[in-house]
């Protein structure tokens, strides 16, 4: 797209999320939210103003409930936007945090930010959206903080069997997919990054009209986690890599003798 970056990569003695960051549309709309977080007694880390950072943007930082940097920022650097036409990411379209307590999180979320509930997984997953799209981020039920996993969105269908051809192309598997999803309706397949942080590719998202659109709660079986039949059980190793380790870094040990929770995968 046109912004400056979706992803940032930072050299580090640890590995997890650095910051989940959300945009606002105006510098105004940053100051109202201060006044907001302040005003449920919630400390800034950064105070309104300049960000001091590649991709500028005005701002504010603050800690979730699970203690996730979260930023709000606008006015951020523009780019020329690339090409839709390749087989390639066109953005971050959400991610999925895992968290202790779900309920906590999805009332934080909703009431801070003014997230809505689009679905739930039974009483194991969460789907959240600031926008027309299904989710941007989703929580899962978990014995601990960790990264579950990060999406990336494929212009179409052939775009996203295009991309895990090219994944495979550089001797990378999918470890989960390709399916789709039901809740949200969007297509899936899940790889892991040289670091063991999971990595999704998937496409059409369901689009949430507000006026028609009925929360539902899904049953978690196999049949609604793949509505295609495709892509079979996740793997031990995709569980345990959503699952993470309880200081939120990835499971980077073999893990073929290690089952993650049933809640791990999306």
């Amino acid at each position: 797209g046109d912004e400056h970056h979706a992803l940032r990569l930072t050299r580090s003695e640890t590995i997890g999320l650095g910051r989940l960051v959300f945009a606002l549309g105006t510098p105004a709309e940053i100051d109202e939210a201060a006044r907001r977080l302040r005003a449920r007694g919630i400390a800034l880390v950064t105070e309104p103003g300049p960000l001091d950072q590649v991709g500028g943007g005005y701002g504010l930082r603050f800690h979730d409930l699970d203690g996730r940097l979260v930023e709000l920022s606008a006015d951020t650097w523009a780019v020329t936007a690339r090409s839709r036409d390749a087989s390639l990411p066109v953005g971050v379209t959400h991610a999925v945090l895992n968290t202790p307590d779900i309920d906590a999180s999805v009332a934080f979320y909703r009431d801070v930010l003014g997230m809505r509930v689009s679905d739930w997984s039974e009483h194991q997953m969460a789907f959240l959206r600031c926008g027309t799209d299904h989710h941007c981020v989703a929580f899962n039920q978990a014995p601990w903080v960790s990264l579950n996993h990060v999406a990336y969105e494929m212009t179409s269908i052939d775009h996203f069997m295009r991309g895990l051809g090219r994944l495979r192309h550089h001797g990378i598997t999918p470890e989960w997919g390709p399916g789709r999803h039901g809740p949200g309706n969007n297509t899936f397949s899940y790889f892991t990054d040289p670091t063991g942080l999971v990595c999704e590719y998937t496409t059409e998202v369901a689009q949430v009209v507000e006026d028609t659109w009925i929360c539902k709660v899904w049953r978690r079986t196999p049949e609604l986690s793949d509505l295609w039949g495709t892509a079979g059980p996740p793997s031990q190793r995709i569980r345990a890599h959503m699952t993470g380790t309880p200081d939120g870094s990835p499971v980077v040990a073999p893990v073929d003798a290690v089952t993650g929770p049933e809640g791990a995968a999306a």
